[in-house]
């Protein structure tokens, strides 16, 4: 009589894998930690400077304002109530609107056709790009008080160019129907400049076989602009019609040393307005709510610009 022996019968089990050694344990966990010690300064930035004050300023935007020893007290909608009665909000509101549709379309056009002429071989286009990007590096408070020797009545230069076709006396930034339109000129001329660049670099990465080979099948320019470039440039307009967008909604030092939004808040914008209500007024409360609403407008023209032209947009 013969007898088995149990390792003779029981199935092999598969080995275990093998336990981490300490050497690659000890490599694989920097790797994390490095990534996360790099992202921390700019998350705690992030959310010290940008999330914690959006969230705060909705908090306020429901409260009313403490005034001396009276704390603040919980008001609800009260203070969105009171939005939809002030005057004043209106219009800054509808100057606000009338400013991006005024200085939006003109800045990002001068630009693009500003990119397409240095982009192309003329006699000193070293001079020509540096002479379009000047007024972007120039101070905010420097460029107000250029134009305003150019709106001054009397001495300014406008009024000496317009002066020998019998315009005279004009006072630009005194007169409701102007002021408006001649700090939309002053936007125009300073950030054309900026957005230029950002389409001269576009305009440098594409293709030059693809123009070549539509020239080669007979297309004119217009042609290959319409058909090659322009789609090419759709996610540079994206960004550039994003910038233009909250650049409108944010300008408040030219108002400050211009007109301060007069006169009669003809030339008042939503950000100015909400500077005074802080600080001229102190109802941080109200300026809480005007704030929440400016937050709103951009997020929501944002979010309209990448939904319908980030579908044209062509992406290499």
């Amino acid at each position: 009589m013969t007898s088995t022996t149990p390792s003779a019968t029981t199935p092999a089990t598969p080995a275990a894998p093998p336990a981490p050694a300490p050497a690659r344990r000890l490599a694989r966990t920097p790797q994390w930690l490095y990534g996360w010690l790099l992202l921390l300064p700019s998350a705690v930035l992030l959310v010290a400077f940008t999330h914690y004050p959006i969230v705060r300023t909705i908090y306020n935007s429901f409260f009313s304002t403490p005034r001396g020893k009276i704390p603040a007290r919980f008001v609800g909608l009260e203070n969105y109530q009171a939005l939809l009665h002030d005057d004043i909000f209106m219009r800054v509101l509808g100057n606000n609107f009338l400013f991006a549709l005024g200085t939006i379309p003109a800045s990002v056009g001068l630009a693009l056709l500003m990119a397409v002429w240095v982009n192309g071989t003329l006699p000193g286009r070293a001079l020509a790009r540096t002479s379009f990007f000047t007024p972007t590096v120039l101070p905010m408070v420097a460029v107000a008080n250029i134009w305003l020797f150019f709106y001054t009545p009397q001495v300014g230069i406008l009024e000496k160019l317009l002066a020998p076709f019998g315009i005279h006396g004009v006072n630009w930034l005194g007169d409701p129907s102007t002021v408006l339109w001649c700090l939309a000129v002053m936007a125009v001329w300073k950030e054309a400049g900026f957005f230029m660049i950002f389409y001269l670099a576009a305009l440098q990465g594409v293709p030059p076989d693809l123009t070549e080979a539509a020239r080669i099948e007979g297309a004119g320019r217009w042609y290959c602009f319409r058909r090659i470039t322009w789609p090419l440039l759709m996610p540079t307009t994206i960004f550039v019609l994003l910038n233009a967008t909250i650049n409108c909604f944010k300008l408040v030092d030219h108002l400050f040393i211009m007109t301060k939004g007069g006169p009669d808040n003809a030339s008042s914008l939503l950000l100015y307005y909400i500077y005074e209500t802080a600080f001229a007024y102190w109802d941080t409360a109200y300026a809480s709510t005007l704030t929440v609403v400016l937050l709103g407008l951009l997020a929501l023209t944002a979010l309209a610009q990448f939904l319908y032209l980030e579908r044209r947009a062509h992406y290499r």
